[in-house]
Formats: structure tokens, C-alpha cells, sequence
């Protein structure tokens, strides 16, 4: 009886060694194959590094392209936002009969204090959309200036 057990228990330790094994050598041929998969760019690392730049520069030129159309989408959202407050302003003038009317006073300074707000979320929007594309390429010049 006590045999059978050892046997069993050394089946067991045999089959976690093997699958072990096996593991390690999967592992070894995939990291094999990953490292060497291309000699030719081993061989040659400048023509890399060149495709890198270029690749950089690319990146660089659309995140420019891109911060210059959000900042005219902003400036486009915040002249809307102030001209919508004019005409309801002027609606409310058309309106009221009286030159001194309470309604009126309130509309003209909701309309101001819309258009002051545009005006501070627009530059706030525009001076973080600067903030992402200077971090963007900063970070793209110091990889750049990594593989130099």
C-alpha cells in the first residue's frame, strides 16, 4: 500500500516537472524568435533610426495640424456662444417696451456675463489644448534625442 502511494505521489511531482519543462521551452523559443525575428534590422540599426525621425516629424507636423483645428473649433464654439447671447439680448429689447425695464437689465447682463465666460473658457480650453501639444512634442524630442 505504502509503495502505490510513493508512485503516485512521484507521478505527480513527474508531471508538474514535465509540464514545467515544457513551459520553459515554449517560453525559449518564443523569445527566441522575437529577438531575432529580423537580422537584417540587426544588422543595419541606422536605417531604423532614420525611419524613427522621420517618423517623429510626422507625428509632430499632426499634432501641430490638430492643436490648430481644435483652437478654431474653440474660437468657432465660443463666437457661437456669444452671438446665441446677443440675440437672446436683443429678443428680450425687442420685447420690453420700457428703457429701463427690469427683465431687460437682467438680459443684457446674462448676456454680458455669457460672453465674459466664453471668452475665459475659450482661452482656458486653448491654453490646455497648447499644453498637450508642447508635452506631446517634448516628449517626441526627447525619444528622438534618446536614439541619437
Amino acid at each position: 500500500m505504502k509503495l502505490n502511494l510513493f508512485i503516485k505521489q512521484l507521478s505527480s511531482v513527474g508531471r508538474w516537472v514535465t509540464s514545467a519543462l515544457l513551459c520553459a521551452a515554449a517560453i525559449a523559443f518564443v523569445w527566441q524568435g522575437a529577438f531575432f525575428s529580423n537580422m537584417t534590422a540587426m544588422a543595419n540599426p541606422a536605417s531604423n533610426l532614420i525611419a524613427a525621425m522621420d517618423a517623429g516629424d510626422r507625428v509632430q507636423e499632426k499634432v501641430s495640424k490638430d492643436a490648430r483645428s481644435a483652437k478654431g473649433f474653440i474660437e468657432d464654439t465660443k463666437n457661437k456662444v456669444e452671438q446665441t447671447a446677443k440675440n437672446n439680448a436683443a429678443k428680450v429689447d425687442r420685447a420690453t417696451d420700457d428703457n429701463d425695464n427690469f427683465l431687460e437689465r437682467k438680459a443684457k447682463n446674462d448676456a454680458s456675463r455669457i460672453e465674459k465666460r466664453a471668452e475665459e473658457d475659450a482661452d482656458r480650453t486653448q491654453k490646455a489644448v497648447d499644453n498637450t501639444k508642447n508635452a506631446v512634442e517634448r516628449t517626441i524630442d526627447s525619444i528622438k534625442d534618446a536614439f541619437n
